[in-house]
């Protein structure tokens, strides 16, 4: 959708909800017709995947609405339904609190797509402006790693030595027995005779394997490499 046909949906939205005392409808901006820049208006910034700037002066318009809703009441609050209704074309976002304002020439702004919101005798009541920012652009997605290249940055860790220990098997003592323990007793782990023992690498768990005696030194045979869905 371009800026003009999005700035015009958002007009048709909002002058359906504009609490005027007559109907209004969506006509072409005409600058000769455009209020003086000393006019209030009521502006609101909207924030989402496209950002935008929205401005109304619709004092006129609003007059009996003000009047009838009395001195607790301000042009921003009584407008804002009709703002929302116009961001709603902009898709998701969040429109910020609405402020009174000086006009200034925010609607002969260049970026600004504006819009008079005119009786049946074509006199412009009110005047909207709507000015898109441009969209945040998305975070490019990370590049694939390259296989070759992280094996060589692997290789740079190859001569590394980690610490293996493997371990047969655990138990659980009361502080009294630990305190208790002679040369002679006898420890019943949590393990049956037989069953493979665990290879730990800096306390995680990475093999298991059954114990061997190598040249009158334990050793380990590796019978099963745990990866992470193992663990």
């Amino acid at each position: 959708m371009t800026t003009l046909t999005t700035a015009g949906a958002a007009a048709e939205q909002l002058v359906a909800q504009l609490p005027s005392a007559t109907p209004l409808t969506v006509a072409p901006f005409d600058a000769a017709t455009a209020p003086a820049a000393g006019t209030a208006c009521v502006r609101a910034h909207f924030v989402g995947a496209t950002g935008a700037d929205l401005v109304l002066a619709a004092d006129a318009a609003i007059a009996d609405a003000l009047a009838a809703a009395g001195g607790d009441v301000t042009a921003a609050e009584i407008l804002r339904p009709a703002l929302e209704a116009a961001a709603a074309t902009l898709g998701a976002g969040v429109l910020d609190t609405a402020r009174v304002e000086e006009l200034g020439d925010a609607l002969a702004d260049a970026d600004t797509e504006s819009f008079a919101l005119v009786d049946a005798a074509g006199v412009a009541q009110a005047w909207f402006g709507l000015r898109v920012r441009a969209a945040a652009k998305a975070p490019a997605a990370p590049a694939a790693a390259d296989p070759d290249s992280t094996r060589a940055r692997m290789r740079v860790l190859h001569d590394v030595e980690l610490v293996l220990t493997a371990e047969i098997g655990r138990t659980r003592l009361p502080m009294r027995q630990v305190l208790d323990l002679v040369p002679g007793t006898v420890l019943e782990l949590d393990r049956s005779a037989g069953a493979p023992a665990d290879v730990m690498v800096n306390g995680r768990l990475v093999a298991r394997g059954e114990v061997v005696v190598i040249d009158e030194d334990y050793g380990i045979r590796i019978s099963e490499i745990i990866t992470d869905g193992g663990i």
